[in-house]
């Protein structure tokens, strides 16, 4: 089937943990929800032979971590993660430590359009997340409140 990529902004609840359960709610309301197939995101889950392809969107994410490590694909344990932008690597392509949602529109706007294979390659926000089955969150600021995650990944091989 091919890797997948996937964005979203999604409204801060609080805590990561709690706007990664919210988002994913959403979404498996809008893909699967009058499907009938699936009860819960958890029996989306255990249903292993669906899962082995994957949804190709945010559910394919199962945990927050708060580490800012690359993951490994030589560890299990970094499939379905979801981990922080670092900090110097936020300012690198926002210019500020306080990105907006707006602006992450913007770069994500620019990414799908900039060239980013072969020699005139140019590195884009989604060069941060280079493993399959992972992604990455900045927490997005309105002011100085943070209002907003902006979550891109991918899922597939």
């Amino acid at each position: 089937m091919g890797a997948s990529e996937w964005e979203y902004v999604t409204p801060y609840e609080g805590t990561v943990e709690k706007s990664l359960e919210a988002l994913q709610a959403r979404v498996f309301q809008e893909d699967y929800g009058d499907a009938g197939t699936y009860r819960s995101l958890e029996e989306l889950w255990d249903d292993e032979e669906f899962m082995s392809e994957g949804t190709h969107s945010i559910l394919d994410i199962d945990r927050v971590v708060h580490t800012t490590a690359a993951p490994s694909s030589y560890n299990i344990r970094d499939y379905g993660t979801l981990r922080p932008l670092a900090p110097d690597r936020v300012v690198h392509h926002f210019g500020t430590d306080r990105p907006t949602p707006g602006r992450f529109e913007e770069l994500l706007a620019q990414a799908r359009t900039t060239r980013r294979f072969g020699p005139d390659a140019v590195e884009t926000l989604f060069d941060e997340c280079r493993m399959r089955w992972t992604g990455v969150y900045i927490v997005l600021y309105t002011g100085d409140e943070p209002t907003h995650l902006g979550i891109f990944g991918y899922s597939g091989d």
